[in-house]
């Protein structure tokens, strides 16, 4: 059973429809929460107006609850699902019961940054883009506090991700894109890689990816796995035969390597790769 909590401020008469709704996803967040949506609320203000949905998985540390107390006051609605059903299932929820026309997911333990969410969402509307990644892996992006199997792991499953999207961090869980695209995706929300998922099935025109500086986790616990990897391994085969089953448009790529670089290039089709 999913259960929403809603927000005084959220209601259409308190205020205008948002610019953007960014999706937490949590399970056994509660040291990091509280800062997370401080810090994306103080982020957007004076740019953009936004709503926070907080999607949680029935955490036993109380993080639900918490969410709850954040949202008093705030344009913040809780969703609360009855157990752990995924990282992927619980972005795709969080982003049917979004406002607004842009919609993003930001993962709750600060590994990513909530003062980039403008630059992002600035850089969508500017270039005209369908979705904009977050990334580690062009120029001006990197992580730090990353132990060195996660970040191999994090590199082969970029680069096996190649054929199915242009965009060098494909594992990215910090994204935006448009709500239209994900209402037109047939995405199966399966794994931790929502992301991946849109890049693939969505009917995306433009991409951008912008680069930034991930943290790793100083709280809580990484919910990375062998299981997880293997579903990974299974979802990418799942979007290779569905891009060859179902032809589409080349994507046409920008790298947002500066405020005013931009690189344009066009995604090869699996034909041109020798699929």
């Amino acid at each position: 059973m999913t259960e929403v909590t809603p927000d005084m401020a959220s209601e259409p008469s308190a205020s205008p429809r948002p610019d953007l709704t960014m999706v937490i996803p949590t399970y056994n967040e509660l040291d990091r929460l509280d800062a997370m949506v401080t810090q994306v609320f103080r982020a957007c203000e004076g740019h953009l107006q936004v709503e926070v949905i907080v999607v949680d998985d029935n955490s036993p540390d109380g993080t639900g609850a918490l969410a709850d107390d954040l949202a008093r006051g705030r344009r913040l609605r809780v969703i609360h699902r009855a157990g752990k059903l995924g990282l992927g299932s619980a972005v795709i929820e969080g982003f049917a019961a979004a406002s607004g026309d842009v919609v993003g997911a930001i993962d709750a333990d600060l590994s990513h940054p909530p003062q980039r969410i403008p630059k992002l969402f600035a850089a969508l509307v500017a270039h005209d883009l369908d979705m904009v990644v977050a990334s580690r892996y062009i120029a001006g992006g990197d992580s730090f506090g990353f132990a060195w199997y996660r970040r191999v792991m994090s590199n082969v499953a970029c680069w096996l991700s190649r054929p199915v999207t242009p965009v060098r961090d494909a594992m990215s869980g910090f994204f935006m894109i448009r709500r239209t695209c994900v209402d037109r995706a047939p995405a199966s929300a399966r794994g931790f890689k929502i992301g991946l998922e849109l890049l693939g099935r969505a009917p995306l025109r433009r991409v951008g990816e912008m680069p930034y500086q991930f943290a790793g986790r100083t709280a809580g616990k990484s919910k990375m796995n062998a299981g997880e990897a293997l579903t990974f391994l299974r979802q990418l085969g799942a979007l290779v035969v569905h891009q060859y089953r179902t032809p589409r448009q080349p994507v046409e790529y920008l790298e947002l390597a500066a405020p005013a670089t931009v690189v344009v290039a066009t995604a090869p089709s699996l034909d041109e790769l020798g699929a």
